[in-house]
């Protein structure tokens, strides 16, 4: 009975050599999932914005300013107004932890706005 006990010495260890990559990689691809989720509702929330303050006729400047403090650190943003509406394109790269692993995921923000009709 000594022996069989003898025999099974380090297996727990083995185990955990075995199951701990897998486990770092699954908590490393769900904490990549909730940052691109946030990064995306960033850049919805920050096209929004923008859209509205260019919709009421602010300067462009000052809405881009408005826009990149919202949006995540090195998004791109993109105006394109005509003279019904107005478009608002923020996207950013993938948190980095996603790009080591090799993700693509690109979160992306766009809002339209139609500009009040003057009274």
């Amino acid at each position: 009975m000594t022996r069989g006990r003898r025999g099974e010495t380090g297996m727990v260890t083995a185990e955990i050599a075995v199951a701990l990559p897998a486990l770092v990689l699954v908590l490393t691809l769900g904490l990549g999932a909730v940052a691109v989720v946030t990064d995306q509702l960033r850049c919805v929330d920050a096209a929004r914005v923008g859209a509205r303050l260019l919709a009421r006729g602010e300067p462009v400047e000052q809405v881009r300013n408005e826009v990149a403090r919202q949006a995540p650190d090195g998004a791109e943003i993109g105006f394109e107004v005509g003279p019904d509406s107005v478009r608002v394109d923020v996207s950013a790269q993938p948190p980095p932890l996603l790009r080591a692993v090799g993700v693509s995921a690109r979160p992306r923000g766009v809002a339209h706005a139609v500009p009040e009709a003057a009274p």
